[in-house]
């Protein structure tokens, strides 16, 4: 009895591992945290109380969770064969095949559907943003450019820098108000020297796959100078943020600026290898950061 009991506990545990590793769950979580800077920054500046509109909140939560679950699914099945190839990949469910295309698709287009269902209850303009951000992930990105330019990682950084409208137009419908806009290029901008990071760190394995990643392509010192011009780029993007609160934008440009030495610095003086993981590993700290003070301005100001 007590070993039937254990087979049956393993059972949910082994099926949640195995549709959060088809919808890519660790995607989805970063992706939700840009959303919610979005909504609530939305909410600060139309001095809405997080309470106001709790119910585009909730909507907007399941609904993006949902969206970007299936562009996970999507990109899953297409990709099943280069993903058995890497290394980081090649136990995906969709590669194994414990997630077959027919099954993967019944999911994929399930919680599509649900999600973009419940981002039109909260805001059509929401919908819209994240059927875009579905799309653009889906089609140009992993279909048309992955495997063939150096350029998919700016097509996909359209689709990652999505969520902050998806949140934003939940609230309101005004998404190219200045702190919406913002919002955006600092994910869309953000995106490249994080990506370019994560190529350099896994180059051979994109080699093998055949995928045409800036440093598979052009080299790493190629990668490191269009990094450095992003860099540049997300500097100069923290006076955007000046008119929604002078500490975030400073925030930002002293860690941007924290990011561009590093780089610089640390390509001189370390190993390629060491040297992307410590690119990788600031730019999560960066963003983070950052997106935590957002939401935490925007929500807890009103308190004040």
């Amino acid at each position: 009895m007590q070993s039937n009991m254990n087979t049956i506990e393993r059972i949910p545990t082994s099926v949640t591992k195995v549709l959060f590793e088809t919808i890519k769950i660790g995607i989805v979580k970063s992706n939700l945290i840009s959303m919610i800077a979005g909504l609530s920054m939305a909410l600060f500046v139309h001095h809405l109380s997080f309470f106001d509109k709790i119910g585009n909140v909730a909507l907007a939560l399941i609904g993006t969770a949902l969206v970007i679950g299936a562009a996970g699914v999507f990109n899953n099945l297409y990709d099943r064969d280069i993903d058995g190839i890497m290394e980081r990949t090649k136990n995906r469910p969709t590669v194994s095949g414990i997630v077959d295309v027919r099954s993967g698709l019944i999911i994929g287009i399930w919680i599509a559907v649900g999600g973009l269902v419940a981002l039109y209850i909260a805001a059509p303009l929401s919908a819209f943003c994240g059927f875009l951000g579905l799309f653009l992930y889906v089609v140009p990105y992993t279909m048309w450019t992955k495997r063939k330019t150096i350029y998919n990682t700016e097509v996909g950084s359209l689709s990652g820098a999505m969520p902050p409208l998806i949140g934003w137009a939940a609230i309101s419908p005004d998404i190219l108000h200045p702190g919406a806009i913002a919002l955006f290029l600092l994910m869309l901008i953000w995106q490249m020297p994080h990506f370019y990071a994560i190529g350099i760190r896994r180059m051979e394995e994109y080699r093998a796959a055949n995928v045409p990643m800036l440093p598979v392509v052009k080299g790493i010192r190629r990668t490191y100078v269009q990094m450095n011009v992003y860099l540049t780029a997300l500097f100069l993007c923290s006076f955007l943020f000046w008119s929604f609160n002078p500490y975030i934008a400073v925030a930002n440009a002293l860690l941007s600026l924290g990011w561009l030495i590093l780089s610089i610095y640390g390509y001189r003086r370390k190993q390629e290898d060491k040297w992307a993981r410590s690119m990788f590993i600031f730019s999560l700290n960066h963003i983070t950061i950052l997106l935590m003070m957002i939401v935490g301005y925007s929500l807890g100001a009103p308190l004040l």
